[in-house]
């Protein structure tokens, strides 16, 4: 195996930089050195036949900078790669309310598969290939260990609690059985542990207080091993059920039950192939900033787009994290973090490390940087949302984008989320969470539960009476509505002048438009104006009640302060009421 290094960062660095990570992640992740073990039967019968590696792919499916599957093969006679095929993240679910698992969309669910096809031709051009199993992945990882009686396990440090749980187990068992395990931290920049340990053992809280700690990156200077000549070959592997990598059809899925298809392709080409054609317009790269973005751009896209493929590791952020500053130094003037594409790269780094440091970081109970908050519960308010059936236009366009396609603008997703908890609807943001974690294809843990307690006022953000109007930030966008007469068809012929606001064309407009609000479109929810005046009082009085109690909002709590929203809007709408008649 000869590695190929097209970043540069010193003569020796494969001999210096994997010497450095073996003493770094080995006292980071308490890894014993091989040497240390006592190697039972089963490891001297592998000694004594060869030396063998099991790298274990979950994200990370790339083959540039890959620590796992470069410290996996160096100096290994046979070499594992492995994909398990998890049932409660993959299997059919007819009862859920868009197809796909019960876990994810259908989208995301095909992103992963291509994913894995261009891992997979990747690893065969390097003569391996990916092994592919099905099965609850701690189970199938132990059945691995034993039948292929390997000496090294190696996979990518995950920080979600899922993988957290699901580590320990099989670390536990490898430890056990004297197979030594190599864990590196290569899908984020950082290591939220380091960032916690130098924050005196908490997250920081803050995005300028995160970036002020955090510094700069190890990967800022290193080199990164960006392709292979070849790759260890893979040695016997026994009755353990290997296929290659399944089709949708194949997992019970039907391909032509589906309208329309995200048109974002999966896979570490497509990654490197997008990031290619993002950063060639070297001035647009420097001018990049945030939040003067188009929402309602969708044939070519405001951004890069490349969120997915981070966040399935097709993409390497160190990587791309190299390629800004590269750029950056050969511009004369480039924006700065927090809007710059490098600040996003940082953004995605923040809520990693507060997630990881925060107990119950998904739920509102039992999350200590979470208000408290005596959300509404209304289900048919939330389908209504979900399924882009709020007699909004622009809110419902987005939502059928996120149904059909698995992805939005990130400045639609701060439009929606704000529409659904504190600007209209007052619903809980861990329901909208919810949705968005099944259907986007760059659905993220840390950075999904992060940026909902962002958009509700929940956590990091606290200026409640800023919303976003459903009728005019769009518009100032996209005045024709081309948005949303691609995503809602059944509006495509409604003038311009009531497109984002459909129930004021007069029925004679509507009826020439062939969509008569109330029967071919629905009408308004809820009247903006009103709904966010009443959600701002809503939030003001919970806001109160979270600063008297000093954050120990008990269930109690939260029920008295609902029933006295409710009696408090009562006697509002009373009072409106009465002086709408006394004008009549």
């Amino acid at each position: 195996m000869k590695p190929s290094l097209a970043l540069s960062g010193g003569a020796n660095f494969t001999r210096n930089f994997w010497g450095k990570y073996q003493t770094s992640f080995k006292r980071r992740f308490s890894v014993p050195s091989s040497s240390s073990y006592c190697f039972n039967p089963i490891a001297t019968m592998a000694s004594a036949s060869g030396f063998g590696s099991l790298v274990w792919f979950r994200k990370g499916l790339r083959v540039h900078d890959n620590p796992a599957l470069e410290y996996a093969s160096k100096g290994s006679q046979f070499l594992y790669p492995v994909f398990v095929i998890d049932p409660h993240y993959m299997e059919l679910d007819p009862s859920a309310f868009s197809p796909g698992s019960s876990r994810s969309g259908v989208n995301r669910i095909r992103f992963l598969l291509e994913s894995l096809k261009d891992l997979d031709s990747s690893l065969k051009k390097l003569g391996s290939r990916l092994l592919v199993l099905k099965g609850e992945p701690g189970e199938v990882l132990v059945r691995c260990l034993q039948e292929w009686k390997v000496n090294m396990l190696c996979f990518e440090y995950d920080t979600d609690p899922y993988y957290q749980a699901l580590d320990v187990r099989v670390k536990d068992y490898a430890s056990s059985t004297g197979v030594e395990v190599f864990s590196p931290v290569s899908h984020t920049l950082f290591n939220p542990a380091d960032i916690i340990e130098k924050n005196g053992g908490k997250p920081p809280l803050s995005y300028q207080s995160f970036v002020k700690i955090a510094g700069e990156p190890s990967c800022a200077t290193s080199e990164l091993v960006m392709s292979y000549s070849s790759l260890p070959p893979i040695g016997e592997v026994g009755n353990l059920g290997i296929s290659e990598v399944p089709t949708l059809e194949e997992l019970g899925y039907r391909e032509d039950e589906i309208a329309e298809w995200t048109p974002f392709r999966g896979g570490e080409s497509e990654a490197l192939q997008r990031l290619t054609k993002s950063i060639s317009d070297k001035a647009w790269v420097a001018n990049f900033e945030k939040p003067k973005g188009d929402p309602s751009a969708f044939l070519k896209p405001a951004t890069t787009v490349l969120s997915p493929y981070l966040k399935f590791g097709c993409l390497s952020s160190r990587y791309f994290y190299q390629c800004l500053k590269n750029i950056y130094k050969d511009v004369k003037k480039h924006t700065s973090p927090p809007v710059s594409l490098l600040g996003q790269l940082l953004w995605r780094e923040f809520f990693y490390t507060t997630a990881f440091g925060t107990p119950n970081f998904d739920k509102m109970r039992g999350n200590r940087i979470c208000k408290q908050i005596p959300w509404n519960e209304d289900h048919a308010m939330l389908a209504a949302w979900r399924d882009g059936k709020t007699g909004y236009p622009w809110i419902d366009a987005i939502m059928v984008q996120l149904l059909k396609w698995g992805w939005m603008h990130h400045l639609a997703r701060h439009c929606v989320a704000c529409f659904l908890t504190r600007g209209d609807l007052f619903i809980h943001w861990e329901q909208g969470r919810d949705v968005f974690e099944r259907l986007l294809i760059d659905s993220d843990w840390a950075i999904n539960n992060g940026n909902w307690m962002w958009l509700s006022c929940s956590s990091f953000f606290y200026q409640y009476n800023r919303i976003y109007s459903p009728i005019s930030f769009g518009k100032k966008y996209d005045p024709d509505g081309k948005f949303i007469r691609h995503f809602l068809p059944v509006l495509k012929d409604m003038p311009k002048q009531y497109i984002y606001e459909p129930w004021t064309a007069p029925l004679s407009v509507q009826t020439k438009a062939k969509c008569i609000v109330g029967k071919d479109y629905p009408k308004p929810m809820v009247l903006h104006d009103t709904a966010s005046k009443e959600c701002k009082r809503k939030m003001g009085e919970t806001y109160a009640l979270n600063k008297k109690k000093e954050g120990k909002v008990d269930d109690e709590d939260l029920k008295n302060l609902r029933r006295k929203l409710e009696e408090d809007g009562h006697e509002e709408s009373t009072k409106i009421r009465n002086q709408r008649q006394k004008l009549n």
